[in-house]
């Protein structure tokens, strides 16, 4: 069991964005490319990985995602041009 958790953003080939989290991303990853996983993203592919950030335990990484849900698409896509963006917001949450 791990103790570092990562909240993760997917571009699916309509443009949508897809956020979740998980203990190693790129094992998950694999996972939504193989069409396991998430429904979201099944026939959704090609699939691209465009934002990961560790963001401590597994708490934290679910109420972080589920921040991130509630953005706004244009307010997902600055986070994955200016990942800063993330570290604030993961800031303001372990406050």
């Amino acid at each position: 069991m791990t103790d570092q958790w990562w909240v993760y953003l997917v571009r699916c080939a309509d443009n949508s964005l897809y956020t979740g989290i998980a203990a190693d991303v790129d094992r998950r990853f694999a996972e939504h490319r193989d069409g396991k996983g998430a429904k979201y993203l099944r026939g959704r592919g090609p699939l691209l990985l465009v934002l990961k950030m560790p963001v401590g335990s597994r708490g934290q990484a679910l109420k972080t995602e589920m921040k991130i849900k509630k953005l706004k698409k244009t307010e997902k896509e600055k986070l994955i041009k200016t990942p800063e963006l993330l570290n604030q917001l993961i800031e303001t949450l372990l406050k």
